[in-house]
């Protein structure tokens, strides 16, 4: 398929004046995610001409040093953000230290006038989680969290982890409500900004052919895979406070769950979305601590290979406790109970060190109810099945049953394929580009509310208490697999199997 304009395609959008202030500057989020999405905003023209940055952390840097780290960060921009470069500007200090304030509020002052950034601010918490509510009460000490003279907003964008449970997410959004209301605060999580994600919607909700066959009549199961080949690479002492529930269930999959299952919005708009993504969480069924045992597995990897490299274990990896309990493999088995989905089971499975790295969404639908040439002629022949393929190869794929030429009336499992990078010449923004730009305009739909970050986390709650005890229910498998074999038991008790993902 050769490549087309996407039709209707817009010219770029800029937001409106502003300054970016980034706490935690100096780290590796900032380097690895925030800076590239800020180049290339710039470079697209999706930035304001009356835009600037200020970086704020401990690390003791000059304006120039800074400067040099950016640039560092961001080796193939293009002219328009090395020229914006220049106008940032650094505060070292303690995040919470009225020195700090003192210096921040003279550059964002000295930005509005010399830069025309109009009062608007946007506050991005890239520091370590242990600090985002010192720094959101700090911001309200301060005076920081309205807009300066003459602007519209002060927004505060927080990046996950959002608490470690339940208890301490909620502890976090005192802290934050404390200082900015909930339409000032924007979670941020970057599965939302994939293209492929947001087209579920698009998907479900403006084909006829689908919506009609998106519920338990026609849909068997649904599966949904997070599957990274990588380890915790240079991540060690995070992933030892996180494991895989914490870091991609409660809030990657539980988002893109509730995506793919919730309930038509009255109105494609942040409110009218966000109200459906949580009521299809408060649907999923919570087991008790000890129901929960029976529905889900947590493994941890051995050393094995991967893409024909030998690899060491999860034990073995750079500041990882050598008797180190934490899961880097964990399968569930949900269920949502609504009227559209009773009695389909919903199968999460997530880890580090299997075979590729890919996510997808894949509803299998039932067979038919009669099938006239069994045997031989249909040993090919899989259930109907729609794979939502969020990265890599980005696109959908559907499954369905047809005729091998012959004489004989073969029947085997054919697919349709869909691909972004082949229908579209533009495929837009995508992850942290398009977050931060919907940030800085002031759209929310895809950043996480309140209420959906408790009920995640109530979601996930049993599990966390099941496997508080050190060791519980810990099961090993070798890196390049996927995953310990009982993972397998927890489908073929309702004779369902994994798919095999194909990339």
């Amino acid at each position: 398929m050769s490549k087309t304009a996407a039709p209707g395609a817009q010219q770029p959008t800029k937001p409106p004046p502003l300054a970016l202030v980034i706490f935690g500057a100096s780290g590796d989020l900032t380097a690895r995610k925030i800076l590239p999405a800020l180049a290339s905003l710039a470079d697209s023209g999706r930035l304001s001409d009356q835009f600037t940055l200020i970086g704020v952390a401990r690390t003791q840097w000059s304006d120039e040093e800074f400067r040099q780290a950016v640039t560092t960060a961001v080796p193939g921009a293009g002219d328009t953000w090395k020229k914006l470069v220049e106008r940032f500007r650094y505060v070292p200090g303690e995040y919470a230290a009225t020195a700090t304030f003192d210096k921040l509020k003279e550059l964002l002052g000295e930005a509005d006038k010399k830069y025309k950034t109009g009062g608007n601010r946007l506050y991005y918490l890239a520091t370590i989680p242990e600090v985002f509510a010192l720094v959101a009460e700090a911001l309200a000490k301060e005076g920081c969290n309205q807009p300066g003279e003459g602007g519209d907003f002060a927004r505060l964008v927080v990046e996950k982890p959002y608490g470690r449970d339940l208890t301490s997410a909620l502890a976090l959004d005192a802290a934050v409500h404390t200082a900015f209301a909930e339409d000032q605060v924007f979670r941020i999580d970057h599965y939302l900004g994939k293209e492929t994600v947001q087209n579920v919607l698009a998907l479900r909700f403006a084909n006829a052919i689908f919506e009609p066959l998106w519920n338990r009549r026609y849909v068997e199961q649904v599966q949904i895979t997070v599957a990274e080949s990588i380890g915790v690479e240079h991540r060690g002492g995070f992933y030892e406070t996180a494991g895989a529930l914490r870091d991609i269930v409660q809030n990657h999959v539980m988002q893109v769950l509730a995506l793919t299952m919730m309930e038509p919005p009255t109105a494609m708009d942040a409110k009218h979305i966000r109200d459906e993504k949580v009521k299809l969480l408060k649907a999923i069924d919570i087991p008790s601590p000890d129901e929960a045992v029976d529905k889900a597995v947590r493994g941890q990897y051995l050393a094995g290979v991967v893409d024909s490299e030998s690899v060491v274990g999860y034990r073995e990896e750079e500041a990882v406790a050598p008797d180190s309990c934490v899961e880097t493999y964990v399968a569930l088995r949900l269920q949502v109970d609504n009227w559209r989905w009773a009695g389909v089971p919903i199968y999460v499975r997530t880890g580090k060190r299997l075979p590729v790295r890919v996510t997808e969404v894949a509803l299998q639908f039932h067979r038919v109810p009669f099938l006239a040439f069994e045997g031989l002629l249909s040993r090919d022949l899989r259930p109907n099945s729609l794979v939502l393929r969020i990265q890599p190869n980005e696109g959908i794929k559907l499954h369905f049953g047809a005729k091998v030429p012959g004489e004989a009336f073969r029947v085997q499992s054919v697919a349709m394929d869909f691909e972004y990078d082949t229908a579209f010449a533009d495929p837009g923004l995508d992850g942290y580009p398009r977050l931060l730009h919907d940030a800085m305009v002031g759209d929310a739909t895809l950043f996480i509310r309140t209420d959906e970050v408790e009920q995640a986390w109530e979601v996930v709650a049993p599990y966390q208490e099941a496997w508080s005890e050190p060791g519980a229910g810990l099961h090993f498998y070798d890196a390049g697999t996927w995953g310990p074999h009982i993972a397998d038991l927890l489908l073929e008790r309702s004779g369902d199997s994994w798919r095999t993902p194909t990339l």
